[in-house]
Order: C-alpha cells, then structure tokens, then sequence
C-alpha cells in the first residue's frame, strides 16, 4: 500500500490523520487517516497534524488513532493462522471424482459457477441452471 503526501504545500513527509472541516458545526475533525483521498478533506503528516488550530469561534476534535486502529493480539494472530491451517487441510482432504459433490455435501459445494468478473463469482443451484445454447 502506497502512502500518501501530506496535502500542506511544500512538506513532503508521509499523512497519517485525516482532517475534515464540519462547517454548519465550525468544527475542525481530526482524526485516524482515511483508507482512501476523499475530496473535501487533508491528509496532514504527524507535524501539521499536532500544530493544527482552527479559526476562532472554531471548535477542533482530536480522534486518537491509538483507539481507532488497536495492535492485533496474540490471540487474533493464532486464531488467523488457525483458520488458514484448517482450509489448507480441507483442500488436501478433498477427493476429485467426475460424479460431482455428494449428497450430503455443503451447499457450497453444490453450486455451479456461471459467471465471473475480477475475483467476484456468480453461483447457481445447478438445477436452476439451464443449459446454454452451445450445450
């Protein structure tokens, strides 16, 4: 993932917050940098960021981070690495044969990919599925 510049002209360091103007509120939002450059807001390096003051009569709300974006735990990292173990087994117990899935299989298994675009696939119920013209 490419970081983004900081919108204050002439500074070159790396954003990390976000700054949102809420104007009916005269309030400056300062918060966790935002996934993605959305118009109508600033991505300010961490020194822009800690020197920022609003207009007067001008209210700023500091959003920590810190609590926005918690360190994963341990316990998340081995849950992760479990799940990844447990499909990596259930491929490798799987059995190819010409007859299908079983009739006790998942649902999942038992669905017919009729389309696919990028990494999103259309599923059907293969008994909806009606065959095509070259079929």
């Amino acid at each position: 993932m490419r970081s983004r510049p900081c919108s204050k002209s002439g500074c070159s360091l790396s954003a990390v917050q976000t700054l949102t103007y809420v104007y009916t509120d005269s309030t400056a939002v300062l918060g966790p940098l935002a996934t993605r450059p959305e118009p109508h807001t600033y991505d300010l390096c961490r020194r822009h960021a800690t020197s920022l003051s609003a207009p007067r009569g001008w209210e700023v709300i500091r959003i920590s981070s810190a609590d926005a974006d918690p360190e994963p735990s341990t316990d998340d990292l081995l849950a992760l690495a479990d799940a990844v173990r447990e499909v990596g087994f259930s491929y490798e117990e799987r059995t190819t044969n010409d007859a299908g899935p079983a009739a006790g299989a998942p649902e999942a298994e038992r669905m017919v990919e009729v389309r696919r675009r990028g990494h999103l696939r259309m599923l059907a119920d293969p008994a909806s599925v009606r065959p095509g013209p070259d079929a």
